[in-house]
């Protein structure tokens, strides 16, 4: 293969640039702005879909959060690359906070008690054979409802940064295009009839 290393990675450092950039959290977060803002989109498809992907990261439903974003984006007319590359704001270093934020919400607006600490009762049955009712009251509930008002205000605020960030980019873009087809254009305005028929 063209592109193969020479040394194969080991597990570790797999994971290591699963968890951690390889280069700098600067750099990987200045590319993920690039890579945002030169999408072939209007601002608002753009801002749409990258907030429906933050919206989607808020949910409990873990591994559904890209068909999600990709639902909410088509319905509120957003791009869909932009959902996908909104769904990267959850990542194993956010979630502890989504998951832990979302719970305290939701418990706070169902006035729910708090679980005493201990797992509820078959909870590693409940999750190997798929038995969501049996978590479904102490922990998803909560979560699921406090995720609508933080997902709907996080998306909020994406959807205004990027609307706004991604319609001075493509008004610099332009304008740039059009200083450059100016400057190729006046020296053929220049030019006089005599230099044409010569």
């Amino acid at each position: 293969m063209l592109f193969r290393r020479r040394q194969p990675e080991t597990r570790l450092q797999r994971l290591r640039g699963a968890l951690w950039p390889r280069r700098s959290w600067r750099r990987s977060l200045r590319y993920m702005q690039k890579r945002v803002l030169r999408l072939r989109a209007t601002p608002h498809a753009i801002a749409a879909g990258v907030a429906a992907g933050v919206f989607a990261t808020f949910t409990p439903f873990l591994g559904f959060h890209f068909i999600l974003a990709f639902a909410i984006a088509y319905c509120i007319a957003g791009n869909m690359a932009a959902a996908a590359l909104g769904c990267l704001a959850g990542n194993p270093l956010t979630f502890p906070l989504v998951w832990a934020s979302t719970y305290e919400v939701g418990r706070a607006i169902l006035r729910a008690e708090v679980p005493d600490g201990s797992a509820p009762p078959g909870l590693e049955r409940a999750l190997t054979h798929l038995d969501i009712a049996s978590i479904w009251e102490p922990y998803l509930k909560p979560m699921l409802v406090g995720s609508i008002p933080l997902g709907l205000g996080f998306a909020g605020l994406t959807y205004a940064l990027v609307r706004f960030g991604a319609a001075s980019f493509q008004a610099s873009r332009a304008r740039r295009a059009h200083e450059r087809t100016a400057a190729r254009i006046r020296p053929l305005a220049a030019r006089t009839p005599s230099d044409v028929r010569s």
